[in-house]
């Protein structure tokens, strides 16, 4: 069923057509009329407002919420204390990912859960069977996703919550332009950045009073376009499209962070991803190539006659002046420094293995 964004007619007033590719059945903004590339440097300088209300939202709550958690994916999540939130793996019996789940902990009780197209749902239900929980997943919450260095100062005045208390990962309740919200530190950008959390029949005018109260800070709205373009930048992943081997484990995308290792409760493919660990058959990178567009998604990756790897994310970045590539190359060939040959649909290309991220190198803006 075809979920719909109540932001739709602000998207298309924006030039948004809506016509292009869903994501998690909701028709997404790719594109305004305004130049993504300009809606990137108002990120990286100011702040743009997007709406991020696509992601798929499930609340669970009751005594057995935890316990059903934990068996879910690879952290400890007794450890999560309420008013936190931490990204955690899923995977299947083989150790495979299956799904990347942002775990948010409300209280002893009740969390939310934020995942992508995975297989979350079904094998939550599973796991419910005959427990004391209530899944249900929420179809009226939107997220309006504030990014920039500018974006505290924006919303401060007009907030209950005393934004610099909010650590990373960290959310508060309150109230925002007088609506209540959750509001959250984090985002998809690779900057400060806040999530506003709120009822779909709230969502129009927030949207329309932080655009407002942003004016005379540059803030501007900003497309899904833009915001992949900061995600490859910031060198985020982007689950199913950075695991196209199929039964990638977390230790092959460098997600050794959403996997702990002293979790001592068991869960679906416990022994397999511990076993998998030191035993990758492909490393992710970052490549900058020697071209002045992006390679796309799929083009194979050459030492030689040999193939060593596959670009799964590209794009041209203007703000780096570079053209990025995020990759999987076999393990023994991730190396920094070597240089490779990328076979591309516009031809072959150069291209260089670097450190990522590609922009802001230590996180120090994300992080603050």
């Amino acid at each position: 069923m075809q979920r719909n964004s109540i932001l739709n007619e602000r998207h298309r007033q924006l030039g948004s057509k809506l016509d292009g590719d869903t994501w998690n059945n909701m028709p997404i903004p790719w594109s305004y009329h305004s130049d993504p590339h300009e809606e990137v440097i108002a990120t990286r300088t100011r702040a743009g407002l997007y709406d991020v209300s696509a992601l798929n939202i499930v609340n669970v709550s009751g005594a057995d919420a935890e316990a059903i958690i934990d068996q879910l994916v690879t952290i400890d999540v007794a450890r999560l204390k309420p008013g936190s939130a931490r990204l955690a793996a899923e995977v299947n019996e083989a150790g495979a990912l299956i799904d990347d789940i942002m775990v948010i902990r409300d209280a002893a009780d009740r969390f939310r859960l934020s995942h992508g197209s995975g297989a979350t749902p079904a094998t939550l239900a599973k796991l419910a069977a005959g427990r004391n929980v209530k899944i249900e997943s929420d179809q009226d919450v939107h997220i309006l996703s504030l990014q920039g260095p500018l974006s505290a100062k924006v919303l401060q005045p007009h907030t209950s919550a005393n934004l610099g208390d909010i650590a990373y990962f960290h959310h508060a309740d309150a109230t925002l332009f007088g609506k209540s919200v959750v509001i959250g530190r984090g985002g998809y950008s690779g900057e400060l950045g806040y999530e506003v959390w709120c009822k779909a029949a709230d969502a129009v005018s927030l949207w329309d009073s932080i655009l407002e109260a942003g004016k005379a800070h540059g803030v501007i709205p900003c497309s899904w376009t833009a915001l992949d373009l900061t995600r490859v930048e910031a060198a985020l992943l982007f689950f199913p499209f950075e695991m196209p081997e199929g039964d990638t484990t977390p230790w092959e995308v460098n997600m050794d962070w959403a996997v702990d290792l002293d979790k001592k409760a068991d869960y679906i493919g416990k022994a397999a991803v511990l076993a998998a660990k030191g035993k990758e058959r492909v490393k992710q990178a970052g490549m900058l190539v020697r071209h002045d567009a992006a390679v796309e998604a799929g083009a194979p990756i050459f030492d030689g006659k040999d193939q060593v790897g596959v670009v799964t994310t590209a794009s041209y970045s203007r703000l780096l002046m570079q053209s990025l590539a995020m990759v999987h190359l076999n393990k023994a060939n991730a190396a920094i420094g070597r240089t490779y040959t990328i076979r591309s649909k516009d031809g072959d290309f150069s291209a260089v293995v670097v450190p990522t991220p590609f922009y802001d190198p230590l996180r120090r803006r994300t992080y603050g």
